[in-house]
């Protein structure tokens, strides 16, 4: 029997994520809900759950993870759970400077308080789009 945990369909994990985030206690709760819908909203293949302790989104495989540690808005795109998705960094425009790399696979974008989040969605919705066009 495999020990590898199933994804939730779309239905199971947005109540997963809905019970999660009613749970929370967040400085920037509110700010966090419209970085989930933005995600949800980049492209309608996009499902989510929770993974790693943390509301994450995915098509075929995770692509991005809230870090809800500290006092900031996070949030890390990667390649999926495993390394050698291919090279992220060198396919991917960013030329508001939101991304910091943590790898050729994984960056983390990072908002200090629901201003700047605000406005940098624009910027962000940008990255997302060409996220997406890249892990396909």
């Amino acid at each position: 029997m495999s020990s590898k945990r199933k994804p939730p369909s779309a239905g199971e994990g947005k109540a997963e994520v809905d019970a999660f985030l009613a749970a929370l206690s967040h400085p920037h709760k509110p700010a966090l809900e419209a970085l989930r819908a933005l995600i949800l909203a980049s492209d309608p293949r996009v499902s989510e759950g929770i993974k790693w302790n943390a509301p994450s989104f995915r098509l075929d495989d995770w692509f991005a993870t809230m870090n809800l540690h500290g006092a900031r808005l996070r949030l890390v795109l990667h390649l999926g759970a495993k390394p050698g998705g291919g090279d992220a960094r060198a396919a991917i425009g960013d030329p508001d400077g939101l991304l910091r790399w943590l790898g050729i696979d994984r960056a983390l974008v990072e908002f200090s308080g629901p201003e700047a989040f605000a406005a940098q969605e624009a910027a962000l919705r940008r990255i997302l789009r060409a996220w997406l066009d890249f892990i396909g």
